[in-house]
């Protein structure tokens, strides 16, 4: 069993940066792919990126492509999620997620398990 916490949201104002955190226990964090999704309020939750164990292998969806960046570090068992130039539009709540796989996925159902999620707000 694996355990997700997140951390790092917060209050921002468009055009600024936020960096997400997010620390796993409980089972081998560098065999698996990890990623981020978002949901925001009266939205289903959408894919926001993903990154191979080895961290070399980063997908992201295109709304967030050059904004956003994703990073690991293993050892720590941790993955970022680094945003600049947030858009009103990033307002969320952004979970972090580890995928039953090292493949690298956008799937929702090959991540199978989830932080609580945190808050992210950009006021324009």
């Amino acid at each position: 069993q694996v355990q997700l916490v997140e951390s790092g949201g917060g209050l921002v104002q468009a055009g600024g940066s936020l960096r997400l955190s997010c620390a796993a226990s409980g089972r081998t964090f560098s065999s698996y792919t990890m990623g981020w999704f978002r949901q925001a309020p009266g939205k289903e939750r959408e894919f926001v990126g993903a990154i191979d164990p080895t961290g070399a292998i980063r997908l992201y969806t295109d709304s967030v492509k050059g904004r956003f960046t994703l990073s690991r570090v293993n050892a720590e068992k941790t993955v970022y999620l680094q945003m600049n130039s947030l858009k009103p539009e990033d307002t969320a709540a952004y979970y972090c997620a580890l995928a039953a796989t090292p493949a690298l996925t956008r799937r929702t159902a090959d991540f199978t398990s989830w932080g609580q999620g945190t808050q992210v707000t950009v006021s324009s």
